[in-house]
């Protein structure tokens, strides 16, 4: 599955469009490798996410097409969240 349709289903991020500009601006990498939007992401990968200040480590769990809005936290597990000090 690409990477923006996973963030989108999973609700990571809310739009397709903005899951594609985040992932163009290099802000995710897989695995630790630097992802783009058309990347392909498969179960037991592992995303950071960098959210503004916020870095976010998800593991994915699951791969669906569509799904619910109370389910759609079953498809990643939240590994760790830091915040980025700025100084």
């Amino acid at each position: 599955m690409r990477l923006d349709k996973f963030l989108k289903v999973s609700r990571i991020i809310k739009r397709r469009t903005l899951a594609k500009e985040i992932a163009d601006q290099g802000r995710i990498s897989i695995n630790g490798i630097p992802g783009k939007a058309s990347s392909n992401v498969k179960i037991g990968d592992e995303l950071l996410i960098r959210f503004g200040q916020k870095l976010v480590t998800v593991k994915i769990e699951d791969l669906k097409e569509i799904t619910r809005k109370e389910e759609a936290t079953n498809l990643y597990k939240i590994l760790k969240e830091e915040r980025l000090n700025e100084e």
